[in-house]
């Protein structure tokens, strides 16, 4: 690239960092709320419905954050508590009820329709669960009546995919099967299933099923010789609720970046007595056209300094990503929850001088930047602005989770999105 001085990476750390003491801060949050999840959702579900019973505000949140136009036709919507439903002075349930009938007239191609909760329906206690089985029962053989919560209160934005795939997996058939099958976990873009299902079939495992489903009313079944592969790291919940039916985790790194994906895929390898090297010989082509692509963006961010504030739970294995693929020094990584179950992998290949945070307090977390003035910041929306008024440069947080940055063939795109602010800025500069 232009205009950037060579900076040559730092020697590779390899003693990892899962031994290193982790601030643990608890105080006022920055991150958008579980709502958000739904953006994603409602894409990859494509016969599934989600009804928030929320707010004029949720309704806001979740136009602004999906972008849709107006004569389109979204598989979401919001059924808004009014002030006499706040006041208690509208019975809720009848108003639900009746959304719900004229809705499913309406939409006969739902098949699975999610009541999700929101901060509002769950101050006033409105009980979904009880909703969402009363209606299942009135719509018996025509539409399956889910819910889960989205709410803020007390989780962070990805976390809205958790609660939604906790609710799948209680819906799952049991397995039948005695041939161990690969349950792939995590909401990917359906060019990335496409993907790795043919890396997995190239392999040798051949029962491969991923969750969620393109169709909800196509769960695949779950048992004792499922094996799961988490695609997401912020699905901690829903692996153990897998787990507790009996399915076993396979512990792995997240395939973001070559030798990220390469691991991931390994890791499947060994669990099915798949010897590395078949591994290696299917993946090298997309493999080495991946190291190539990402070799255009080494020398903008080799060397450079980058810090991540908690929001999405990606914080960790982008940060290795970017430490042992791209040469960039993580300062600071934030991350909401730091679930060692489905991080252990990631954590072991992440330079134990890096400094690990869990929670957040967002005064003592700036106050951190200031002094350390990263290269880039990884934020949310809201801290993003106040950060580049002080001259730091900064990427948004939710713009990694809806993007396709799994696999090879989207490695040089992630790596292209950190590159891109600092590009910017160095065009900018005077």
């Amino acid at each position: 690239m232009n205009g950037f001085p060579a900076i040559q990476p730092g020697p590779p750390v390899a003693t990892g960092c899962v031994d290193t003491e982790v601030l643990r801060e608890r105080g006022q949050r920055e991150v958008f709320c579980g709502l958000t999840g739904i953006v994603w959702l409602h894409r990859k579900i494509q016969d599934a419905f989600f009804l928030v019973v929320g707010s004029r505000t949720c309704a806001h949140l979740l136009q602004s954050a999906a972008g849709v136009m107006i004569f389109a036709e979204p598989r979401f919507a919001t059924a808004i508590l009014e002030e006499r439903d706040l006041a208690g002075m509208a019975d809720c349930n009848e108003e639900l009820d009746r959304l719900v009938h004229q809705l499913l007239a309406r939409r006969p191609d739902i098949r699975t329709l999610f009541l999700v909760g929101s901060c509002p329906s769950e101050v006033i206690k409105l009980d979904l669960a009880k909703a969402a089985e009363r209606l299942s029962l009135s719509h018996h053989g025509r539409v399956r009546v889910l819910n889960y919560t989205g709410s803020g209160i007390e989780t962070t934005f990805t976390q809205g995919e958790d609660q939604c795939l906790q609710a799948l997996v209680a819906e799952m058939p049991a397995q039948s099967a005695t041939e161990p099958s690969l349950l792939v976990v995590g909401t990917l873009a359906d060019v990335v299933e496409d993907q790795f299902s043919r890396l997995f079939e190239a392999m040798g495992i051949d029962r491969v099923a991923f969750l969620p489903p393109r169709s909800a009313t196509a769960l695949p079944p779950v048992g004792e010789d499922t094996r799961v592969l988490l695609a997401q790291p912020f699905l901690g919940d829903t692996a153990r609720a897998l787990l507790r039916r009996g399915a076993s985790l396979i512990d792995a790194p997240y395939p973001f970046g070559v030798e990220g994906t390469l691991a991931w895929l390994r890791a499947a390898g060994r669990d099915f007595g798949i010897a590395g090297e078949r591994v290696d010989t299917v993946a090298a082509a997309p493999a080495a056209r991946a190291r190539k692509a990402l070799e255009r963006y080494r020398p903008v961010l080799a060397g450079r300094r980058i810090t991540f504030l908690p929001d999405s739970q990606l914080e960790i294995p982008l940060a290795r990503f970017l430490a042992t693929e791209c040469g960039m020094r993580p300062v600071e990584v934030g991350t909401p929850y730091l679930d060692r179950q489905v991080l252990g992998g990631e954590l072991e290949l992440l330079g134990g001088d890096t400094r690990l945070s869990e929670g957040q307090d967002v005064d003592l977390q700036l106050d951190r930047v200031r002094v350390d003035r990263p290269d880039l910041t990884v934020c949310g929306l809201g801290l993003a602005n106040p950060l580049e008024a002080e001259g730091l440069r900064t990427k948004w947080s939710i713009e990694l989770v809806f993007t396709p940055v799994h696999g090879f063939e989207q490695a040089a795109d992630l790596a292209e999105l950190f590159a891109r602010p600092l590009i910017r800025n160095e065009r900018l500069a005077v």
